[in-house]
């Protein structure tokens, strides 16, 4: 048996812990989103209507959004519970969002944005920023939720400063995107 101390760990190994994990699920998520995109889609009859999960996903998106505000609010009126509170339900509904997306996106066939014009231009504008920026929050959201649980708040506010508006656009964009391409979806 290994002596106590050297089964404790220290901060600095928590701290590596905690990064090799927030590394880990960066780089698995856009992956298997990336994934989802060339794999083949197999023909599997399931027990409810996929057309719905994209108004879902939007429904989520739309929430998020309302508690990235609500966490805003509260944070710039002292309101630190409700703050965490809108954050942890924010983290919640984007977890699920994924979870969401990826059965939707593995499952269903791939549908075509069919706008002709600037409203094209306007879609793709949209679509592509909400891709890269929704690969890029996902360690932006891990590291700041990370330093808030460890109770290193001035850290937390300094990542907090780039996360806000980078997953607040995300969780818009990610409606509009829905607004955009729902005429087009199989029904």
């Amino acid at each position: 048996m290994l002596p106590k101390q050297a089964e404790r760990q220290t901060p600095s190994s928590k701290s590596s812990t905690y990064t090799g994990i927030i590394i880990g699920i960066s780089v698995i998520i856009p992956l298997v989103v990336a994934a989802l995109f060339f794999l083949p889609h197999p023909n599997i009859q399931v027990g409810f209507q996929l057309s719905l999960l994209p108004f879902f996903n939007a429904i989520c998106n739309s929430i998020t959004a309302i508690l990235l505000l609500g966490s805003l609010y509260f944070i710039k009126h002292g309101e630190r519970q409700w703050h965490m509170r809108c954050n942890l339900a924010a983290v919640g509904l984007s977890v699920l969002f994924l979870i969401s997306y990826v059965i939707y996106h593995s499952l269903a066939p791939e549908t075509h944005f069919g706008g002709k014009g600037f409203i094209r231009y306007v879609y793709f504008f949209i679509l592509i920023t909400h891709i890269l920026l929704a690969a890029v929050i996902v360690p932006f959201v891990l590291i700041t939720l990370l330093r808030a649980l460890q109770g290193n708040f001035d850290r937390h506010k300094k990542i907090a400063r780039i996360t806000w508006p980078l997953w607040f656009y995300v969780a818009v964009s990610g409606v509009l995107v829905y607004i955009l391409i729902s005429p087009y979806y199989p029904h």
